[in-house]
């Protein structure tokens, strides 16, 4: 089965899997921890793993952003939802754009690390685009601790003459490792056509501490803030990282 076609050939198919309107109420919390943590004022913040710039579609009225993805497809959806912001196709744990920023944030992208080391390049690439004081936040759709095998979801949506339907199976293959997958089917229903694809997704599971252990590792005071926005009712995380001296 083919990895990661969601953010390739599959991308098109992105703005009718989840919508912008979709993200408003995790924006909310995200928006309400800057702010918390900023002050007032139209800061400059980074996010990494931009994707097709859903959440981030909800915050750039208060904020100025820069976004960098390494999809090509994906970034395309981004630009045409955000105009305004500047985008970058870059990978996220190796970036470095010369620039200071007042906060970086990473929405769930950064579930698809799978290592620690890779988690930890990740952390080093915020921190060297923040000064010290600066903020970093980000939220993985698993913890070890809130993960069940399986996770079902499902959904059925309709844009003009486009029938989307989506079976998302996440399970863990091996539970002495880092990593679970994701197997997405979709029924794609055109007119009197229907087809059905498939696609893979590998991401990070880690405990808490890992996740505190690697923020200090990388200079940041750890801190994880409630974020309670999952359908499945688990528990979820803001975790939120200042940089130290």
């Amino acid at each position: 089965m083919k990895q990661n076609r969601l953010y390739g050939d599959l991308a098109w198919l992105w703005p009718l899997l989840s919508p912008p309107e979709d993200y408003a109420g995790e924006a909310k919390y995200w928006r309400e921890t800057l702010r918390e943590k900023l002050g007032p004022g139209r800061h400059h913040i980074l996010e990494l793993g931009v994707g097709g710039g859903h959440n981030l579609s909800h915050l750039t009225s208060d904020f100025k952003f820069t976004a960098v993805d390494r999809s090509r497809e994906m970034l395309a959806h981004s630009i045409k939802l955000n105009p305004d912001v500047e985008h970058k196709r870059a990978d996220m744990r190796k970036v470095r754009l010369d620039r200071k920023f007042n906060a970086v944030i990473i929405h769930d992208a950064i579930s698809y690390m799978l290592t620690e080391n890779d988690l930890l390049k990740t952390f080093r690439t915020a921190a060297a685009h923040l000064d010290k004081g600066g903020i970093f936040v980000t939220s993985p759709d698993y913890l070890t601790e809130t993960f069940s095998d399986p996770s079902i979801h499902h959904n059925t949506r309709t844009h003009d003459e486009t029938e989307l339907t989506y079976v998302e199976y996440t399970y863990d293959p091996d539970p002495k490792d880092s990593k679970i997958e994701t197997i997405m089917t979709y029924y794609i229903r055109e007119k009197d056509d229907l087809r059905i694809e498939q696609d893979l997704h590998i991401s990070g599971l880690f405990p808490m501490e890992t996740w505190r252990r690697l923020f200090e590792r990388a200079g940041f005071i750890f801190e994880a803030v409630d974020y309670p926005v999952h359908e499945d009712k688990r528990q979820g995380y803001l975790f939120v990282g200042v940089l130290g001296g």
